[in-house]
């Protein structure tokens, strides 16, 4: 019996897996297409960073201002505002009535004055006023 005789300029087996990747190449026209998903990052990534920003950016917590909101304006006031949001050093204000904000625009100077003596100078820097 003679021995199996070698084949002379031919290449090893390839793996079921280089089949598949010559073929997929063969049709696509090009190489493996790159891993379009690598690039992806869920929203709770990101989610904390983008919060932070937008409420906390000078360390000022929105529950505290609401929660002394009555004591620093006064009770009349509170009665008839309710703050929203602190955003970049603005705290905006919703009004009830158009009569109560014509009379917060004028007496802006002395609230701002109250809020900033209650919570730092830095911290909030002008108040907006908005029906609600």
């Amino acid at each position: 019996m003679a021995a199996p005789r070698k084949r002379r300029g031919s290449a090893k087996p390839k793996r079921r897996e280089g089949i598949h990747e010559d073929l997929l190449r063969e049709w696509l026209g090009c190489e493996k297409p790159l891993d379009l998903g690598g690039n992806i990052s869920s929203a709770g990534d990101w989610i904390d960073d983008i919060l932070k920003k937008q409420f906390f950016a000078e360390n000022l917590n929105e529950e505290e201002v609401k929660a002394v909101w009555k004591e620093v304006a006064g009770d009349f006031i509170g009665a008839h505002t309710e703050p929203v949001s602190v955003k970049d050093g603005n705290l905006v204000l919703r009004v009830t009535q158009p009569a109560m904000r014509f009379h917060l625009e004028q007496m802006k100077p002395e609230l701002l004055k109250k809020i900033k003596a209650r919570f730092g100078n830095d911290r909030i820097r002008s108040i907006r006023f908005n029906l609600g």
